[in-house]
């Protein structure tokens, strides 16, 4: 290799290219000498040459299904355990279970209200009895609007799954509503009926305000603080927190108590009926079906005879129908009778066998006071007692009764008069007396009750206003009665300036 940069035994004149090529041999043998010494290095010990693959691998189950010999199936395969999402359970209550979505609230006050109903099982057991009849049709209609499953555990709190309650603030139904609420969706309250008391029409009005007053703030715990209280209550204690820089959440809110517990009370029976077992409560399974079915009136009909048509204790379809006022339930499109799912055909059948006798379907009739005419006479002709008359009618203090006024009473004959007893009329609603205030009107009270009040003798006590008595008390006292307010009179007594006695000059003749 030295040759080559020599020429006759002498060394070339070093040049670039020259250079270059010494470079390139350079890293050659640079190459090779790295390249032998790998081969030089020894090497990690290899596997014994007896060592499968199968022993140097993880050991596994010695099973293949190449290695089995094939077999022949005659019988049939066992079934395999599917899970079928798509059909609802048969229990109601997992039903529900299944459709909680509202976030847990927790907190002290929740276990207050948690503690209070699991010392009370007897009234835990009457709410879910009386829940049997309406929660199908409720969770059913939750379900179709895609709202919370809790939700159906609201009229526990409002009502105790009541129809008939009544509260002192007059709401009424399973929902409780109040009148005016109910007129603004359209709930009809009249002398016949009371659709706050109505299953169908009270549930889709509660919904529909559920989801509006949800919309507003887009949170459950105040949408229900709403409904109890009233949103504009609610938007009012928001804007108050926020105007302060605290928290807008239901716990922040400064609420009236019954508010304050009104959304833990839910989450209390939430808790109770999502984990029973672990309470200690026993929860009797519903049927997740139907309780009761629709059927159209073909006219008016009486209450009782309804029930004895459908084969239903009266106490049964009035639990299903509460929101008639009379013992007449008027035919209409839009208000459909319920009935057990059971009694449906029942019902139809003997209605066909009732109407093919000729038989009337109502044992009332309206009668119109004559000149004169009292309604102590009115009850005394149709055999009845004044105060039944009354409760047939609704008369209350306020109602006034006369010459053209309208009432029901029973038909001559018919078994509504012979056993008044046995129609189990609806209650009406206990509102009680108040008068209303009339601008400009004095209310004016006995004279012996106002002498007895402030203490002074009747004859003291004048009828108009700034008078003085005949004879008063004491000589330039005169008694001064003014209405301060409504229902209240003040009598006070002030001094009354002594005329004087003016003596008259005669002038001198």
């Amino acid at each position: 290799m030295f040759a080559l940069f020599t020429r006759l035994g002498r060394p070339l004149a070093p040049t670039p290219l020259l250079t270059l090529a010494r470079w390139l041999l350079l890293c050659v043998g640079i190459g090779l000498s790295l390249a032998a010494g790998a081969d030089d290095a020894p090497s990690p010990a290899a596997a014994p040459a007896d060592m499968t693959l199968a022993m140097a691998q993880p050991t596994t189950p010695d099973f293949s299904i190449d290695s089995q010999p094939p077999q022949e199936v005659t019988g049939d395969l066992p079934p395999l355990k599917t899970i079928d999402l798509t059909t609802p359970p048969d229990d109601l209550w997992q039903r529900i279970r299944d459709g909680f979505a509202m976030p847990n609230l927790d907190g002290p006050l929740v276990a207050d209200r948690q503690a209070w109903y699991l010392n009370r099982p007897e009234l835990l057991q009457k709410l879910f009895r009386s829940s049997r009849r309406y929660l199908y049709y409720i969770v059913n209609e939750l379900q179709k609007r895609g709202m919370p499953t809790e939700l159906a555990l609201l009229p526990m709190v409002e009502s105790a799954y009541n129809p008939m309650a009544y509260s002192r603030a007059h709401a009424s139904g399973l929902w409780q509503f109040i009148p005016s609420t109910g007129k603004n969706y359209q709930l009809q309250q009249n002398w016949w009926r009371d659709q706050r008391r109505d299953i169908i029409a009270s549930t889709g009005a509660a919904l529909d305000y559920l989801q509006t007053i949800y919309e507003m703030t887009g949170d459950w715990d105040l949408a229900l603080a709403s409904y109890n209280w009233g949103e504009n209550a609610v938007a009012r204690a928001i804007a108050k927190n926020k105007a302060l820089g605290l928290p807008t959440d239901y716990s922040s809110l400064s609420l009236p108590p019954e508010t304050r517990y009104y959304v833990p009370k839910l989450q209390a029976l939430k808790n109770i009926i999502a984990q029973p077992k672990l309470f200690g409560i026993h929860l009797d399974p519903i049927p997740n079906q139907p309780y009761f079915g629709k059927v159209s009136k073909p006219a008016n009909m009486d209450v009782k005879l309804a029930a004895r048509l459908a084969e239903t204790p009266l106490a049964e379809f009035k639990a299903l129908n509460p929101a008639y006022n009379r013992p007449v339930m008027l035919a209409g499109k839009g208000d459909p009778m319920l009935l057990p799912t059971d009694k449906v055909q029942v019902f139809l059948a003997n209605l066909q066998t009732h109407e093919e006798q000729e038989k009337p379907l109502t044992s009332w009739r309206t009668y119109t006071m004559k000149r004169h005419e009292r309604f102590n006479s009115v009850a005394a002709k149709f055999h009845i007692t004044p105060a039944q008359l009354k409760q047939i009618n609704g008369v209350t203090r306020r109602t006034r009764i006369g010459w053209g006024t309208t009432l029901l009473v029973p038909d001559r004959g018919g078994e509504a008069g012979k056993n008044l007893r046995a129609v189990n009329l609806p209650l009406v609603s206990r509102e009680p007396y108040r008068r209303k205030p009339v601008r400009g009107r004095r209310v004016v009270e006995r004279r012996h009750v106002v002498a007895r009040k402030h203490v002074v003798e009747r004859r003291h006590v004048v009828a108009r206003r700034h008078v003085v008595a005949r004879k008063p008390a004491r000589r330039h006292v005169a008694v001064h009665k003014r209405v301060v307010s409504r229902k209240r009179v003040i009598v006070r007594k002030r001094p009354v300036p002594a005329k004087k006695h003016i003596v008259k000059k005669h002038k001198p003749t």
